[in-house]
This record gives C-alpha cells, sequence and structure tokens, in this order.
C-alpha cells in the first residue's frame, strides 16, 4: 500500500508551473466555473449545465485525476489554485468532491470567488482518528483502481503508467464505476443522468490519484475557517442525505449571514441529476441576486 496523505492546510500556497486543468465552455452571461465530484468528468450535470446556460457562460472543468485532466497529479490547495487560475474572477460552483475544491479557493484566494456555490460538500472531518480511517479507506479504493506491481510503492499514474499496465484497466474500472453508482447515496439517479458513459473516460491511475491526493481523508478541516466568507454562499443538499444536510446546516451557521441552505425534497447525494431544472432554479436566483 503506498503512503498515506497527510490532510493539507489551505493556507499553504501552491504553484504548479506549466500545468493546467482542462476545461469546456458553454453559454453567454456571467461566468460560473463548475467542479464536478469524483468519479466524473466536466459533462456530467445531467442537463443542469443545459439549463443555466441559457443566461450564464459555464466553464466547465475536467478536475485533477479526471477526464483530460487525468495526468494532472494535485491535492486539495493545488487542485483550487489550479481551478482559481483557469477560471479567473467567477462565481464558482462546487458538487461533492468538486465542492471541496471550490471552498478550498473561496478561503485562499477569495478575491476570486464572487458568489460559491457548494451541492453535497463538507468542511472536512475533525477527529483525527476518523480522518485517518477515511484516508486508509480511501487508499483501500485507490488500490481497486490501480494495483501496485510487486515492489511499487509509488502506485501508476495518470497516463496508465504503472499499476495499471495488466491490460485489464477498462474492465476494471468499469466494475468500480457500477459499484460506485450502486451506493445508496446515489440511489434515484436517472440511469440517463448517470454519466456512466462519459465516467468511462477517466482512468483507474487517474482517479486513484485524486483518491490519494484529494480524498476526503485528506482535507484539512476548515470549520474554524468557515467565518472568513464573506462572498454570497449557496449550500444545496437532498433531502434524503442526511449526512450532508446536517454538514450542510452547520456550514451555513458557521459562515454566518451570507450563506443560505435549500434542501432539495425527495433527492439524495445528487440533487442535480434528480432534479435538475429546480436545482437550476435556485442556483439562478443566488447568482442573480447575490443571495
Amino acid at each position: 500500500m503506498s503512503p498515506v496523505p497527510e490532510p493539507m492546510n489551505p493556507t499553504r500556497t501552491s504553484h504548479m508551473a506549466g500545468v493546467s486543468l482542462s476545461a469546456e465552455v458553454m453559454g453567454n452571461g456571467p461566468r460560473t466555473v463548475m467542479a464536478h465530484g469524483f468519479t466524473q468528468t466536466c459533462r456530467v450535470w445531467g442537463s443542469m449545465d443545459s439549463i443555466l446556460a441559457t443566461d450564464h457562460e459555464l466553464m466547465l472543468v475536467d478536475m485533477p485525476g479526471h477526464g483530460r485532466s487525468g495526468h494532472v497529479l494535485a491535492d486539495l490547495t493545488e487542485g483550487a489554485h489550479l481551478l482559481g487560475a483557469l477560471g479567473g474572477n467567477a462565481a464558482y460552483l462546487g458538487y461533492s468532491m468538486g465542492a471541496r475544491f471550490c471552498l478550498h479557493l473561496a478561503l485562499t484566494q477569495p478575491e476570486l470567488v464572487s458568489s460559491l456555490v457548494l451541492i453535497s460538500g463538507t468542511a472536512g472531518i475533525e477527529d483525527p482518528d476518523a480522518r485517518a480511517a477515511r484516508r486508509v479507506q480511501d487508499e483501500g479504493l485507490a488500490d481497486q483502481l490501480d494495483p501496485l506491481l510487486p515492489g511499487d510503492t509509488s502506485g501508476g499514474d495518470a497516463s496508465g503508467v504503472g499499476g495499471d499496465s495488466s491490460g485489464g484497466g477498462q474492465a476494471r474500472l468499469d466494475s468500480f464505476l457500477r459499484r460506485w453508482l450502486d451506493n445508496p447515496l446515489l440511489s434515484g439517479v436517472p440511469t440517463e443522468a448517470d454519466g456512466f458513459a462519459e465516467r468511462r473516460r477517466n482512468t483507474g491511475p487517474g482517479l486513484a490519484s485524486s483518491l490519494r491526493l484529494a480524498g476526503t481523508g485528506t482535507q484539512f478541516p476548515l470549520w474554524a475557517q468557515l467565518n472568513r466568507l464573506t462572498m454570497p454562499v449557496l449550500i444545496l443538499t437532498g433531502e434524503h442525505d442526511d449526512k450532508f444536510t446536517r454538514l450542510g446546516r452547520r456550514m451555513a451557521e458557521s459562515i454566518g449571514e451570507n450563506a443560505t441552505i435549500v434542501v432539495i425534497a425527495g433527492v439524495g447525494h445528487a440533487p442535480h441529476l434528480q432534479q435538475p431544472a429546480l436545482v437550476a432554479e435556485k442556483i439562478s436566483a443566488h447568482l442573480g441576486s447575490g443571495r
């Protein structure tokens, strides 16, 4: 098993010369930069992106270890820097893993973030033992995606060199993705919206690098820093996602009066894939009014 990284303090600055993230742009209007969740790509937003694009310019980003940014190896702090370098001054919207990147950006470079939308996000695991256990869990998932070769302690890389050289990489990835989408948190997501075909554009080593470098267990707890956020913040969760709704309510309370939480009825961890029109409506209202 490769070394398990320690949480990264988001106050550390990061500069990755010559490295950039890939993105696609659609729509017209004020810019909103969108950061997807784990195993997804910039195209896995259901129909929400098409709805928002009617009055916003959307920059849809492939996050580190994913899609055409599969070669980018970055922790949360480094990834947030790359996200801000690409998106510039804009509203930032993140889902799950993407929400954690956007939250890091808002805390380290708040001058870039005019407004923040966090869908099913968290400010981190505070208990050190629970955080360490989560890193071990994520490392186990990474090993499923990118098994180490005998004598290898570093894992493969996003180019396919290393642990994914056995020739069974696509079958291994497909099996992992099916198990991932069977997670109870994602129950209720329509097949036509789950983006399975797009998720297959990822690689095992790329996703493994994401888990090892930017998994939830690597996140430095940010709860004490949330009151530094002064931009308008919208927090969206699903009614059936009890854990992240509790986290969302706590985040809103910690941020203060500039934060609003909206709980979408009848959905789970991916409200934008289950109720894209309603979620887009809430986001448009937030971005349009500044609240």
